[in-house]
């Protein structure tokens, strides 16, 4: 297997390029956790294999590349999660990975309780260097703990360009909401860029960071 610098994983198809995008790359692995058919009113609206289109889509302008694991999406359960994130890690052998911060969204919350274990120092896992939780613009505007001290605490900035996330971001023309619209992925980059003194940024905190 491909030897990759990165390794973000993903709860859902479009978490990756909301929390990641500006730093996804040819040296970087997306590992999603599952992906699903979307029903309104119950009528399919939205197929896997336009979702899994718009990934391939995504990947081919970021030159990422990716796995689909085979999990029921808003059931995740996390022992299963433990030992898939586990072998990829085994198999990948990154420096970086970056989990998802654990929102109002139950399956963000189960990947990244999963990922923890995952990525525990043990003498069966490979030890991971830099371990960083990504956001997304939309949370920032929910915070399901409304405890201050509990929160997204960044600590981590990467400049990046911004127009280039949010052409990657409307690749996934399905994934498209107000509440994480362009306008608001670029207003969050703003933001974090007058944290870190730069144009555009993205945020992350630091887990575990050894040289």
């Amino acid at each position: 297997m491909k030897k990759y610098n990165k390794l973000v994983i993903s709860p859902h198809i479009d978490d990756e390029i909301l929390g990641c995008g500006g730093i996804l790359d040819e040296n970087t692995f997306i590992l999603h956790c599952g992906v699903e058919n979307r029903y309104i009113n119950g009528d399919m609206s939205i197929s896997v294999v336009t979702r899994i289109s718009e990934l391939e889509k995504v990947s081919d302008f970021l030159k990422f590349d990716f796995k689909l694991l085979d999990n029921k999406v808003n059931s995740y359960k996390l022992n299963d999660l433990i030992g898939e994130f586990e072998k990829n890690i085994n198999q990948i052998k990154q420096e970086q990975v970056y989990i998802p911060y654990p929102s109002y969204n139950q399956d963000h919350r189960i990947v990244y309780e999963a990922a923890l274990v995952a990525l525990r120092p043990h003498d069966i896992n490979f030890f991971v260097k830099k371990i960083l939780v990504y956001e997304q613009p939309h949370v920032y505007l929910w915070d399901k703990t409304h405890n201050i001290n509990g929160t997204f605490i960044p600590n981590y900035f990467v400049p990046i360009n911004v127009d280039k996330k949010i052409k990657a971001y409307e690749y996934m023309k399905t994934q498209v909401r107000n509440f994480r619209s362009p306008e608001q992925i670029k207003s969050m980059a703003t933001l974090r860029g007058a944290q870190s003194n730069s144009s555009y940024s993205e945020a992350f905190q630091i887990l575990r960071w050894v040289e």
